[in-house]
């Protein structure tokens, strides 16, 4: 396994600029790491949310998280503005993977970035189901186009 290298923003589709907190930092003076996790859940849902491919409470198809990861690459912390970029780099029937860029206000390097694999169920009855017609829509807007 090779180490991984920090992501250029420009390997990123959408972005959404997150003000950090005071309670983000931990003791050692840098944002934590599991709010990291935070900032992808956040991305991902606002450009969900933003194309119309998921309504918060009454979406018939939800994603669950069955698989994430992040890799850091330098610290940020209060009062840094974070900008979380978002790409898709694999659909399947009922599953995507997303990808996520933390960068540090203006910096052009990923801070840290991962990814996270949602699997698609009714909301109901919790299985699988195909990916539907608008979140396919939205996730096209998504799709990495260079590595």
């Amino acid at each position: 396994m090779s180490k991984p290298v920090p992501n250029p923003r420009s390997d990123y589709a959408f972005f959404l600029p997150i003000q950090t907190r005071w309670a983000d930092n931990d003791v050692y003076g840098h944002i934590n790491n599991s709010v990291y996790y935070f900032y992808f859940d956040t991305v991902v849902n606002a450009f969900l949310i933003k194309e119309n491919a998921l309504a918060i409470g009454t979406s018939e198809t939800i994603g669950l998280v069955v698989d994430t990861g992040c890799s850091y690459f330098a610290p940020a912390s209060f009062p840094d503005i974070i900008h979380a970029g978002l790409r898709v780099t694999k659909t399947g029937n009922s599953s995507v993977r997303y990808e996520v860029g933390i960068f540090k206000n203006d910096n052009q390097d990923a801070v840290a970035q991962g990814h996270f694999v949602h699997v698609y169920v009714d909301a109901t009855t919790r299985r699988p189901v195909a990916l539907p017609a608008p979140l396919k829509s939205a996730l096209l807007k998504l799709e990495k186009t260079s590595s």
